[in-house]
């Protein structure tokens, strides 16, 4: 009898060593396969997500306000999960992308403020609601967003006030970085040392030292938050081969 095949998480990065770290990790562990494209590097995105059980748009160097042809067309693809109510999750760049794409802006801190380094953070009612949030997030971005119309806010903190949210019942979008492993974070704390004199940015010592107090509960975090989004794999199969028994019965 030949195996069921696992499903498919769609992984959208952005560079040709980018990796979808701790993300990508869980996804395997809770029963899928990851098919990873990269539209800077030329890969071509699903015209639709029938073949994928959702979608991860990971961060990247670049901005959401680029010109660039990709950024352009991997905003307006943004419609597919929406439009098809896939599971949907955009990390930092993911997330303004998506924002852009809701009708929202992408822009920098009116002071100039940067968020490079470990920001506390504080959920919503709702987002209380839905998990509990770790108190301390690892942040690199220049830019945040505002919340769009008809998006629920999750998690907010101090100088960007829109941390995560969710919008319609599977597409989310956070700030901030939960899928680094350490080796993912040593290789940021050297290829972006020069933004730590940034305003508001934090020496790279700090990254690393913040990683060994706060990175337990972040990663507690990132299994349930993804669990709430995608569930288990293997649960889902076995829940569609229920439904397709009764509906022979």
């Amino acid at each position: 009898m030949l195996a069921r095949p696992r499903p498919q998480i769609l992984i959208v990065l952005h560079q040709e060593t980018s990796s979808p770290g701790r993300v990508g990790q869980m996804l395997v562990e809770r029963g899928f396969d990851l098919d990873i494209c990269r539209p800077p590097l030329g890969d071509q995105l699903p015209e639709t997500l029938a073949a994928h059980a959702g979608a991860v748009v990971f961060g990247g160097p670049m901005s959401a306000n680029d010109p660039d042809e990709f950024v352009k067309r991997e905003t307006e693809w943004m419609r597919v999960p929406l439009e098809e109510n896939k599971p949907f999750l955009g990390i930092c760049l993911g997330a303004q992308m998506l924002v852009n794409h809701l009708g929202g802006k992408v822009e920098a801190h009116e002071n100039g403020l940067v968020e490079i380094g470990w920001y506390p953070l504080k959920a919503t009612k709702p987002g209380q609601d839905l998990l509990d949030w770790p108190e301390m997030v690892y942040q690199f971005h220049l830019e945040g967003f505002s919340l769009p119309a008809d998006a629920t806010l999750l998690a907010t903190s101090e100088n960007y006030p829109n941390q995560a949210f969710r919008y319609g019942e599977n597409a989310y979008g956070i700030q901030f970085h939960a899928e680094l492993t350490q080796v993912m974070m040593q290789r940021w704390v050297v290829h972006g040392a020069q933004r730590f004199t940034l305003p508001g940015a934090q020496p790279g010592r700090d990254h690393l030292d913040g990683r060994l107090i706060w990175d337990m509960q972040l990663r507690r975090w990132l299994g349930e938050f993804l669990e709430s989004i995608f569930g288990y794999a293997t649960m889902r199969e076995a829940n569609l081969k229920d439904r397709n028994v009764l509906i022979r019965a």
